[in-house]
């Protein structure tokens, strides 16, 4: 330092502030030898130096090096203690840098933990916040570590590979031989064992060319399984003496009682610097008075308490007679409360679920008639008339379905299925139906998909597509220009029993952490400005978060404003590993020849009989209609169908009692319920009639058609051969 004053013209001011770093940049080099004593002695240097000067910044860089170092020791203990000083200090000035560490440490801590896929979302999160090449570095090596414990090799192999090529200007050999380690560990479980050999003789080499003392050990363990794989048994023995030899070296030995001194030294003197500060206290207060004012003071104390808590206790005794009269008294309003509270409850989901079903009548109408209107080849001046009242139909609709599913919800009318189901076409399904809203956005949807997930699962797929459809919708609603990604990992699998990790992230607008208290509550969407601008009955979120409470799972939230929003939460579900795929799935649009098709419409309102009459024409399907379920059975009985479409809810003979009663002579002709919803409503008891479809009233045309194509065509080899 001297010699560098004399020859530089840095200043002394300079050299102060950069003495940390000069401490930082030998205790890594240290550590990297596996010389932990004196990296400690220099981390201590950093720090002291640092709390001199004041520079905050390089005493959060000391605290996390000792972080890392004490973890290196499998500390975990002390590790933390380092990483809170750390994290307290860095609530009050801001440095990305630092923010990007405390992650990076988290991650693997996290990864000590066996919580692998935590630690990778740490860790690119922690790349977000910062650039530093050797940071980077470092990261990819973590990354590659954890790869390689969750079998995904091709990826640790990436990762590997780059840092075998590095140009990191402070530990590029280092690297580079734990990459090297790395290679030869995964050629080694995939059974390329010259490759492995290779690379495991390359991290021996950079190891002795540096005095790697950690991984010229590792890499002699590494070559002694490896040639012995091979059937080298003289190679392997070699190794083998090698490690013998570090093992019994003198040097070794005391090196270790060495660092174990120096770690538990640097411990000891933080508790001995906090029991002097402590000391220090005590002497200031002791010279302030002398010792017998100090006894009295605290025998008057002492007589003052004793007084006040006799005084306590009888006026405690006294409250707590009364307050047990007034509890009584409470409990008794409080009864009579809830039970009126119940009521109005009740009342509540009645009119609602009324209503919500008998809007249903007459916007089949609306959105029926628009359709067909929109079919005939109206001018452009009553198209965009015609278009505009679309949009209303279909908003309406929209904000029936979610009054309808939170009614269902809030009086316990839902409960989870379990059937089985494949994820992967759940979720695809979801992302095609919404790609026309992502295009209108400009937006682009990407499913993350982990492909250990097991195919065949058992849950409710109808109810979690009604979770992303909401989550991925409303990611949709608020960002433009942008991305919407869907995530979809195994957490844990033992046996029959899977843990599932969701995710469902944008670039949108964000949530201000003001707005995210209120945001899954009903009718919320974060502000008055944000509900004029993007529209919505702000019920999907609600929906979301009472769905997923079916499951006894709960929605999470992260989001910053102008960044985006990250939903996410883990679901338990079983699996069904004894299944076999006979044939992958596909998603793909059927386009369907409906010519010559001959349907039975079940139906008693005479506007819905003209408009479903009329959208089967359009398809040069016949139809005859039955006005209730009475005549719906004979005409079943005389006629023969390709379809029947049935309306559930008619006077007299209803949809479900006349579809058991047509099931008892027609156990092929596909039934279709066609019908609104009601609260009451269970799709079950449709499928137990004897259904073998549902299409909900009102209905987009194309699923309408889609919907009969499907049960009509899927049906007609079975069909045949009963015939």
């Amino acid at each position: 330092m001297v010699v560098a004053q004399e020859t530089s013209p840095i200043s002394q001011d300079t050299v102060e502030l950069l003495e940390p770093k000069l401490h930082l940049d030998r205790a890594r080099d240290f550590s990297n030898r596996n010389q932990t004593d004196l990296a400690l002695e220099e981390l201590e240097k950093a720090s002291k130096s640092a709390e001199a000067n004041e520079d905050v910044k390089a005493l959060i860089d000391s605290y996390q090096a000792h972080a890392l170092l004490y973890l290196k020791l499998n500390k975990e203990e002390t590790t933390y203690f380092f990483w809170d000083r750390a994290k307290a200090l860095l609530k009050d000035i801001e440095y990305p840098y630092g923010d990007a560490m405390q992650k990076y440490i988290e991650a693997i801590l996290l990864f000590h933990d066996g919580k692998n896929f935590q630690a990778i979302f740490l860790l690119n999160e922690a790349k977000q916040l910062n650039n530093d090449r050797n940071f980077f570095n470092n990261i990819l090596l973590a990354e590659a570590q954890i790869y390689m414990k969750l079998d995904k090799y091709e990826s640790a192999a990436k990762n590997f590979n780059s840092l075998i090529v590095n140009t990191d200007i402070y530990e590029s050999d280092y690297l580079a031989t734990k990459a090297h380690l790395g290679l030869a560990d995964l050629y080694l479980k995939t059974d390329k064992l010259e490759e492995s050999a290779m690379n495991g003789e390359s991290a021996l080499k950079l190891a002795k060319k540096n005095a790697f003392s950690k991984e010229i050990w590792d890499s002699n363990e590494m070559l002694t399984r490896i040639y012995e794989r091979q059937g080298r048994y003289d190679l392997s023995l070699a190794n083998n003496k090698n490690l013998l030899y570090i093992r019994d070296s003198l040097f070794n030995i005391a090196k270790m009682k060495t660092e174990t001194k120096t770690a538990e030294k640097i411990q000891f003197d933080f508790m001995s610097d906090e029991i002097r500060r402590q000391e220090q206290k005590i002497e200031e207060l002791n010279e302030s008075k002398n010792q017998s004012d100090i006894a009295a003071i605290l025998t008057s104390a002492l007589l003052i308490i004793i007084t006040l808590l006799a005084v306590s206790l009888f006026r405690n005794n006294q409250i707590k007679l009364k307050t047990n009269d007034l509890l009584q008294t409470k409990n008794t309003e409080l009864k009579a409360a809830r039970d009126a509270a119940v009521t109005a409850m009740e009342a509540k989901t009645n009119f609602l679920s009324t209503v919500s079903h008998e809007l249903r009548t007459p916007l089949y109408a609306v959105t029926g008639l628009t359709h067909l209107l929109l079919e005939e080849n109206p001018s452009e001046n009553q198209k965009e008339h015609l278009k505009a009242l679309k949009f209303s139909g279909d908003y309406l609709l929209n904000f029936i379905n979610d009054i309808l599913q939170i009614n269902k919800i809030d009086a316990d009318k839902l409960e989870p299925m379990n059937v089985e189901f494949n994820l992967k076409k759940v979720l695809q399904e979801v992302i095609d139906s919404l790609q026309q809203s992502a295009q209108g956005n400009k937006t682009a949807i990407i499913l993350d998909y982990d492909e250990d997930i097991p195919s065949h699962l058992m849950s409710d797929p109808l109810k979690l597509s009604q979770v992303f459809m909401n989550l991925v919708g409303n990611a949709l609603k608020f960002t433009k220009n942008g991305e919407v990604r869907v995530v979809a990992k195994m957490l844990e699998k033992e046996e029959e029993n899977v843990t599932l990790y969701f995710e469902v992230q944008d670039n949108g607008i964000g949530i201000s952490k003001d707005q995210q208290e209120n945001i899954f509550e009903g009718f919320e969407q974060g502000s008055i400005q944000i509900n004029r601008e993007y529209g919505g009955s702000g019920l999907g979120l609600t929906i979301v978060k009472s769905l997923l409470g079916l499951f006894d799972s709960k929605i999470q939230l992260e989001s910053e404003l102008g960044k985006g929003s990250k939903f996410y939460f883990e679901l338990d579900v079983k699996s069904k590993d004894a299944i076999v795929d006979d044939v992958p799935f596909e998603l793909s649009e059927k386009d369907f020849e409906f010519n010559g098709l001959h349907i039975l419409i079940v139906e008693d309102n005479k506007i819905n009989q003209v408009i479903t009459k009329k959208m089967l024409t359009k398809k040069d399907i016949t139809s005859d209609i039955a006005n209730n379920g009475g005549e719906a059975i004979d005409l079943a009985k005389e006629n023969k169908y390709d379809a029947i479409l049935m309306d559930i809810h008619m006077p007299g003979i209803g949809g479900e009692e006349a579809t058991i009663e047509i099931r008892k002579f027609d156990k092929i002709t596909p039934i279709v319920a066609l019908t609104a919803i009601s609260l009451d409503d269970s799709l079950e008891s449709f499928y137990a009639a004897g259904c073998n479809d549902v299409i909900t009233k009102p209905f987009k045309p194309e699923v309408f058609y889609q919907k009969i194509g499907e049960n009509i065509f899927d049906n007609k080899n079975l069909r045949d051969t009963v015939i």
